[in-house]
């Protein structure tokens, strides 16, 4: 499992010029999920519910070494330095937030990456936000309900469930045959 700690902060003249590089997080500890495309890991997190990636990880399924030179393309809110807790170590990574993946893959194009930004976009992303969960009663979710032999998708908001209007049809005359 890897593990991030918050970063401690170094208030050498090397330390600083970094900081403002890297932003770093200060805010709790994460448990990153590891994904695996090609037999290649994908480290990544949800912070505030932004997807965090970490950039080696991402230029390795790029093909391209993503190294501080290319990262200063990126906003500084699409940059940020963490600490991994690895096994036996702890590591200082970079991860990217989710529109800073999305950046890197435009500024570093190749045909080939579409299929990384659909694995990105399809998969990944979603099985982060699903394992948290919805962030408050206030943000809108979808879940699924058996109803009459069917799959009903229900939005629930503001703790109650929304029924979309083209699936109320099938709705009513399932409750008006008594199914």
């Amino acid at each position: 499992m890897v593990k991030i700690t918050r970063n401690t902060l170094d208030n050498s003249a090397d330390s600083s010029q970094s900081e403002a590089a890297y932003p770093s997080l200060n805010d709790g500890s994460f448990t990153p999920q590891t994904f695996i495309r090609h037999h290649i890991q994908l480290r990544a997190l949800l912070l505030h519910a932004e997807a965090w990636f970490s950039a080696r990880d991402i230029g390795r399924l790029m093909g391209v070494d993503i190294n501080g030179k290319y990262v200063l393309k990126l906003d500084a809110d699409q940059r940020q330095m963490m600490v991994l807790s690895g096994r036996e170590d702890s590591l200082e990574t970079l991860m990217l937030s989710e529109s800073g993946v999305y950046a890197m893959l435009v500024y570093h194009y190749c045909p080939e990456n579409r299929h990384l930004r659909r694995w990105l976009t399809h998969h990944v992303v979603p099985m982060l936000r699903e394992e948290t969960g919805p962030a408050s009663t206030h943000t809108p979710h979808m879940r699924a309900m058996e109803w009459a032999g069917g799959t009903l998708r229900l939005l629930h908001w503001r703790k109650e469930p929304w029924v979309r209007l083209r699936d109320m049809p099938g709705l009513l005359s399932a409750g008006q045959s008594g199914i």
